[in-house]
């Protein structure tokens, strides 16, 4: 197999671990790894399959990723960057202090894996699953979550900055002492939520009904979303 560390380098590097431009199978992978982490930049894995593999401290920049399998892989702090990765599935993985910056993932699988201490920002996860994840300390910034599935997730006394959950299952969600900035719960699922202390007024709470005004209590609200949600029954607030 070609040395896939030295092709586009003019002077070859033992200590350059950064792999650019390729098609990459698991063999590929499987051949670059070693105890120091490789960098790939703009390399195609789509539909490849790296599931059970260790890419400790791996980092991923403007890769693309559709359909791959990373099932039960070891990513613990890796970092992906501008990568594009509709239908990965990392089902099972350890994404523990992983870094996700500006990269859609949309429709991905993230069921069961542990993302503790990690880090999404500006990323698209549209309908994302991320069922029975494990989230301790995980921080999501001015994130895409329309129709993602996180169920039983904690955002206890986070502040959550532009962040859509547009018609996702938030079902037992804790919002316990969360502020929301720029952030919309418009059609989200929220049975069993709990929003004590959380402060509502930088959230948009369209398609909620008055009795779902119960999930909200003894959080802080708006005049106009007080009068959104009293506006079912005819009644204006000035």
């Amino acid at each position: 197999m070609d040395d896939l560390f030295s092709t586009h380098a003019a002077t070859p590097d033992p200590v350059d671990r950064t792999i650019r431009d390729r098609k990459l199978t698991r063999a590929h992978i499987e051949q670059a790894q070693s105890a120091s982490p490789a960098h790939l930049i703009d390399c195609d894995l789509e539909e490849a399959d790296l599931s059970g593999l260790d890419l400790t401290g791996w980092t991923f920049e403007r890769c693309q990723l559709r359909r791959t399998d990373l099932t039960g892989a070891t990513l613990e702090r890796t970092r992906w960057t501008a990568c594009r990765g509709a239908f990965a599935d990392f089902t099972g993985a350890d994404l523990r202090e992983a870094r996700f910056l500006s990269s859609d993932f949309n429709n991905a699988a993230l069921r069961r894996t542990r993302l503790f201490a990690a880090h999404v920002e500006r990323c698209k996860l549209t309908g994302a699953d991320l069922s029975d994840a494990s989230t301790l300390d995980m921080r999501v910034v001015e994130t895409l979550l329309i129709n993602a599935r996180l169920p039983g997730f904690s955002f206890h006394k986070q502040h959550l900055t532009a962040i859509d959950f547009g018609q996702a299952d938030l079902r037992k969600c804790d919002f316990r002492g969360t502020s929301f900035d720029g952030c919309s719960l418009r059609d989200a699922m929220l049975d069993g939520c709990r929003f004590d202390g959380a402060d509502l007024r930088g959230a948009d709470l369209g398609g909620l009904r008055l009795i779902d005004a119960r999930l909200f209590r003894g959080a802080t609200i708006s005049r106009d979303q007080a009068g959104q949600l009293l506006s079912e029954l005819g009644l204006n607030v000035r």
